[in-house]
């Protein structure tokens, strides 16, 4: 679709000129001969961008943009001055016009001018969905589950979140920790500021000073430059340290100025540089015993664990593994392009059986391999690991009798299992099976399940 152009001048030779040019690059062109004309069409239709004079009868041009800034279009502005008048054109940049151009207008300039702002304003517009995008993937609400101890970990984000407050997120590798920080994070007001992870235990201690701290040219053999660490990446916005507790013990000292101090000082010199960064740690260890060994200061693990949020293990959520293997589901069927309906009873049965020692992020890989190899309209046990099949094979569940008795004894221990999780409470355990309040109850009286 053609970009939407008014143009607004009372000298008709020029309008005239300007939007004959303008059709010709293929814009789609209207005229106003005045800036109240033009406000009219603002008001009727909508456009891309204004052309305007500003020294014009009825409604000046100057006018003319500040009751465009009052209606908050977003449609873009270039006013039209002569030489003499710049001091007005610079007043009109100042109240919201996006560009100026002198008489006598070179068409050239000016065709170059549109097309530059058009293409600033596709960048800018997909910055914005681009944002957007990051803020709905790194949502709260999209971390799946449903159960308690989830739902807990969902009440600390939201009350967290929009403060400064150092975070330290506890719990086992694939537990999804980043996820975790990038919520807090898209959620609070440096949302538009970097988001920098560090995973600590993934350089090597020669490097993980500098690559943390930045540091100045001649500092070490090699520096042949000044290099920008990753604490003066993240100003303004988030500095996520995964795995805090592989810290080598000397930069803990340093580190804990920097949270503490809000400055550091880059490798090779000793001026301090200010910072504004919020502090996200995480670990898969528990640190207050390497306090106690004397392997993590004491210090440093008060300062960063000003909030503590402890994700619970799937052992801990296991009502949520038919809501995560749905979700991871949908996720890779879209990505390969596949038909797969959902996961069969059997295999559904195996994952609930089995002990995740990888967490969530073993289960993200297990359900991806299996739609790799899925062939029908449902995942089956068959699409699994050979291992789920054991797992399988472990399960008090037991096919005897005719299928409607096998069927609803089945039924029965998923309901059970799932009544324990959410602690006997009938409205959660509905929303964790995905069923109405009213069709749990009915389920429960079937196959008379009292608690």
């Amino acid at each position: 679709m053609p970009k939407k152009i008014l143009v607004v001048d009372d000298e008709d030779i020029i309008r005239e000129s300007l939007s004959y040019t303008l059709r010709n690059e293929n814009y789609e062109v209207d005229e106003a001969s005045n800036g109240k004309g033009a406000y009219t069409k603002l008001k009727e239709s909508s456009y891309d961008l204004v052309i305007t004079d500003i020294e014009m009868p009825e409604m000046k041009g100057t006018e003319l943009l500040k009751e465009m800034s009052a209606m908050n279009l977003q449609t873009s502005s270039i006013v039209i001055t002569a030489y003499g008048s710049l001091e007005t054109a610079i007043s009109a940049l100042r109240s919201g016009a996006s560009d100026y151009i002198l008489k006598p207008v070179e068409f050239d300039e000016l065709i170059i001018k549109v097309k530059r702002l058009f293409e600033v304003r596709e960048l800018l517009l997909e910055n914005r969905v681009l944002r957007k995008e990051l803020q709905r993937e790194y949502n709260y609400n999209n971390i799946i589950g449903k159960s308690n101890a989830i739902t807990q970990v969902f009440d600390i984000i939201k009350a967290v979140a929009d403060t400064d407050s150092t975070v330290l997120i506890a719990g086992n590798s694939g537990t999804g920790k980043e996820l975790v920080a990038k919520a807090l994070h898209y959620n609070s007001h440096r949302k538009h500021k970097p988001f920098i992870a560090v995973n600590c235990g993934a350089i090597s201690e020669n490097l993980i000073e500098s690559e943390l701290f930045g540091h100045k040219k001649g500092a070490f053999t090699g520096a042949i430059t000044d290099k920008e660490g990753y604490m003066k990446a993240a100003e303004g916005g988030t500095l996520f340290l995964d795995e805090i507790s592989e810290m080598p013990p000397q930069l803990q000292v340093k580190l804990l100025r920097a949270v503490q101090e809000k400055e550091f000082t880059p490798v090779g010199t000793t001026i301090s540089i200010p910072i504004n960064i919020r502090f996200i740690a995480s670990t898969n260890r528990n640190l207050e015993e390497l306090v106690n060994e004397g392997k993590f200061r004491e210090d440093l693990y008060y300062r960063l664990n000003v909030i503590e949020i402890k994700l619970p293990s799937l052992k801990e959520r296991e009502g949520d593994i038919p809501l995560l293997a749905d979700y991871f589901l949908d996720v890779y069927r879209k990505q390969m392009n596949k038909q797969i309906k959902g996961i069969s009873n059997d295999a559904m049965r195996a994952l609930m059986n089995h002990e995740w020692r990888g967490e969530v992020r073993e289960l993200e890989n297990i359900i991806e391999r299996a739609v790799i190899f899925c062939k029908d309209e449902f995942i089956t046990i068959n699409d699994l690991p050979s291992h789920f099949r054991a797992d399988g094979d472990q399960t008090s569940f037991s096919v005897s009798g005719s299928l409607d008795d096998s069927v609803k004894r089945f039924e029965k221990e998923i309901i059970t299992r799932a009544l324990e999780t959410n602690e006997f409470n009938k409205e959660k355990t509905a929303d964790t099976l995905q069923v109405g309040l009213s069709t749990l109850y009915r389920k429960m009286k079937e196959l008379n399940i009292q608690i």
